[in-house]
């Protein structure tokens, strides 16, 4: 539902977007102000719509509109970028100058020379309290922030200039800050016998391992398989947000011929062919030009939020997913997204050292989610990339795209990554675990029935899983012919009360 706004002002964003024809990526929050009525706002696919009072109009400057968006839209760092390289510095200076002490024309200031490097012809705060850029109750912060005495403000932003994600405290994400993770992880290990969580590693390497490569329709060989395995034993142990630790991480898990020495050079793009010679595309990736720079904002925005005490689901969706949105490489993006989850919750204490977290599995299971948490930045971006495709599939983008990759709002991301890993801790490790457990039940069950070799049990146990419980006549005649109907009536038995479900 759309909120009618024929007798109303846009206010804010809204109006300085459609005053300056800025193209940018859309706001979380529009507002506009009704000559009557109380506030209202509507909520639909996590957008909200406010309508103001009149007595809410700020005034017809920009400044008013800046003001305004700061107080009720929140901010937003890729609309500021395009408004200020288009908006005459003299009327953003004349604004700040009228009310040089407010809080909100001290935040402009600041955001004003942060985001296009141009400093204002204003001289520097000599007194007043410090505020923080960013309300703590209201976004994720880096504490305890960079005191700028220029302008008297606390930046507590997740990022620098070449690359600062926002992400705002919801109620969703709030919640995730009350709950122990490690704990969690913790409590489930401990519930099982050491031996059992010791051969369930394995099975979690593999099958973490599994999922990342399927997500991407990928079967891997055996031995790309184990090399993905021994990255992941690796995830706990050091910091992988280098470049050079970066690039031999993507040359470990691809093809050699399509190994990496830097990032891309050419202009990539997620798409699928659909008929000869038409693609359809999903997602622009950066120009390759652009790449260092946004790439060198990410891993600084990275020790940003390691040495600000940003929470670790935060701090592992800003950066595996401005990862990926980079697509810095040729090949392996996807897998290099997801073993970076891995990576900073094992740093950030997250994770249980030893213990393998398959989120991927999660991802794998949940694909409608994860698909979301991708096009909650793809789909708005696609509205604004122009680019052209010959008929090789070589791709060209036109104009300048670079902020709609530096300034992203990551706050459906967070989300979606803390439904990941609430999901693994809760359904992915226990069912591995149970599984073990059961079959290790099972298995001394039908060797009281009958004494099999070990390889004839798993056997066993594997065909009548896939079979409801039963052994087919065709698998029975072809591997156990010398069983008798009342040891295989017992044996099938023993594998349906084995795995039962309540």
């Amino acid at each position: 539902m759309t909120l009618d706004t024929n007798q109303n002002r846009l206010a804010g964003y809204a109006i300085l977007i459609s005053r300056f024809g800025l193209s940018a990526l859309p706001n979380w929050h529009t507002s506009s102000v009704s000559p009557t009525g109380t506030l209202r706002s509507t909520i639909q696919d996590g957008q909200v719509e406010s309508v103001y009072p009149q007595s809410y109009w700020p005034g017809d400057g920009t400044g008013d509109h800046l003001e305004f968006a700061l107080k009720y839209d929140g901010v937003n760092l890729g609309i500021l970028s395009a408004l200020f390289d288009v908006v005459p510095a003299d009327e953003i200076t004349a604004w700040i100058s009228s009310k040089p002490t407010g809080k909100y024309a001290r935040k402009i200031w600041f955001l004003y020379e942060f985001l296009t490097g141009r400093e204002l012809p204003l001289p520097d705060l000599t007194k007043g309290n410090y505020t923080p850029l960013l309300e703590p109750d209201h976004y994720y912060t880096a504490a305890p922030g960079r005191r700028v005495q220029r302008q008297r403000v606390i930046d507590n932003l997740l990022g620098g200039k070449d690359f600062c994600p926002i992400i705002r405290r919801t109620e969703k994400l709030a919640a995730m800050e009350g709950i122990d993770l490690r704990k969690k992880c913790e409590e489930v290990v401990t519930s099982y016998p050491p031996e059992l969580l010791r051969r369930a590693l394995s099975y979690l390497y593999n099958k973490e391992t599994k999922s990342s490569f399927e997500i991407e329709h990928i079967k891997p060989s055996a031995s790309r398989t184990e090399k993905f395995i021994g990255l992941l034993e690796m995830a706990e142990h050091k910091d992988f947000c280098e470049k050079p630790l970066l690039i031999d991480v993507q040359n470990r898990i691809v093809d050699p011929r399509f190994r990496d020495t830097d990032y891309r050079a050419n202009q990539n793009y997620v798409g699928q062919t659909i008929s000869y010679q038409k693609q359809l595309v999903h997602f622009v990736c950066p120009k390759p030009d652009d790449l260092p720079e946004l790439m060198a904002g990410l891993l600084a925005a990275h020790q940003v939020m390691k040495d600000g005490e940003v929470p670790a689901i935060i701090h592992a969706a800003a950066i595996s997913y401005g990862f990926v949105f980079m697509h810095p490489f040729e090949d392996g993006n996807g897998r290099i997204h997801r073993f970076l989850i891995h990576n900073i919750l094992f740093l950030r204490g997250a994770i249980p050292k030893g213990l393998m977290f398959p989120v991927s599995a999660a991802m794998l299971k949940n694909p409608a989610l994860y698909d979301h948490s991708l096009e909650a930045f793809s789909s708005p971006l696609m509205r604004l990339v122009e680019y052209d495709l010959d008929d090789l599939g070589q791709m060209t983008v036109p104009g300048e795209t670079r902020r709609l990759y530096r300034y992203v709002d990551m706050t459906a991301q967070a989300e979606a990554l803390y439904d990941f890993v609430k999901l693994t801790i809760e359904n992915e490790l226990v069912e591995e675990l149970d599984f073990l457990a059961n079959y290790d039940r099972t298995k001394q069950a039908i060797q009281e029935i009958v004494d099999m070799p070990d390889r004839l049990i798993d056997l066993f146990i594997q065909l009548c899983l896939q079979n409801n419980g039963r052994l087919s006549a065709r698998k029975r005649e072809s591997h156990f012919e010398f069983l008798t109907d009342d040891e295989l009536a017992a044996m099938e038995n023993a594998v349906r009360e084995g795995y039962a479900r309540d």
